[in-house]
């Protein structure tokens, strides 16, 4: 079994088509069909059937696709290891964070360790909380910063930077607005901006109020921080945020009040294999 035979079998389960399959690859459609048809003689199973002009894959096939995809990533990732030990200041870092993380301290993380190394690169991909956690295990990604960090996973490092308090983020016509601080309690009426399922701030934001003895009244939902304030701001409801959100400014027709009761917190850090 070569490493190209399974390349061109990802290449072609993905596109379903052989000639697209050998043009994206630059390589001849008979090269292609050559090598699917040694790994099927090689494996003794059919991979694919023929649907029409596309080719579609069998059963076996797409258990095999699952494979073959892990395999190839862990022989990328060993790659670039061998790359990064060659030459240990240059390459590229893959980094993941939510959307509470993306306005402040993931700039300024990126901006120090630029300076100190100029010639690496990074791509940076925007996603939830479970998300994250998934592309860091798949080796999607290198790294991802993420509030709170996991710390039970033995097979992944998580490093605490810092932690920060939960504030809530009411509009300034709201009664509770002028208060220097408040009891969690004090919004049990109040309807509240989220994000929407799956999102670890909305989950805290939940337990804290499970907490303060309610379960809250979700109104509106929004995946974009700065579109989960304007709905505060335009008198939507009122929500919970921390204290990196607000690192810029509090946004207009808001008023950021710190919680009494319960203490709420968060970790912030980076998570790695």
């Amino acid at each position: 079994m070569e490493l190209r035979q399974l390349r061109y079998f990802v290449e072609v389960a993905d596109r379903e088509h052989v000639s697209e399959a050998a043009e994206n690859l630059h390589v001849a459609q008979s090269a292609i069909s050559r090598q699917i048809a040694n790994l099927e003689e090689e494996l003794g199973v059919a991979l694919f059937e023929r649907e029409g002009r596309n080719i579609k894959l069998t059963k076996i096939g797409r258990q095999f696709l699952d494979h073959v995809r892990t395999a190839l990533k862990a022989i990328d990732y060993a790659k670039e290891q061998i790359d990064e030990y060659l030459d240990p200041h240059k390459g590229t870092v893959n980094i993941g964070f939510p959307t509470s993380l993306a306005s402040q301290v993931l700039p300024s993380v990126i901006s120090a360790f630029k300076q100190e190394y100029p010639e690496v690169d990074f791509l940076l991909r925007q996603g939830s909380y479970k998300f994250l956690i998934e592309a860091v295990k798949n080796r999607d990604i290198d790294l991802a910063f993420l509030g709170p960090v996991p710390t039970n996973d033995s097979q992944i490092e998580g490093n605490i930077l810092f932690s920060e308090s939960i504030y809530a983020l009411l509009p300034v016509s709201h009664p509770f607005s002028g208060q220097r601080s408040i009891h969690l309690s004090d919004l049990r009426k109040d309807h509240f901006v989220l994000f929407p399922e799956g999102y670890v701030l909305r989950q805290i934001a939940v337990d804290a109020c499970k907490q303060a003895g309610y379960e809250p009244t979700i109104s509106s939902e929004g995946e974009d921080l700065d579109a989960i304030k304007g709905l505060v701001s335009a008198g939507m409801g009122v929500t919970l945020l921390p204290e990196s959100a607000f690192y810029e400014t509090t946004p207009r027709f808001t008023v950021k009040i710190p919680i009494d009761f319960p203490q709420v917190r968060r970790t912030v850090g980076n998570y790695c294999i």
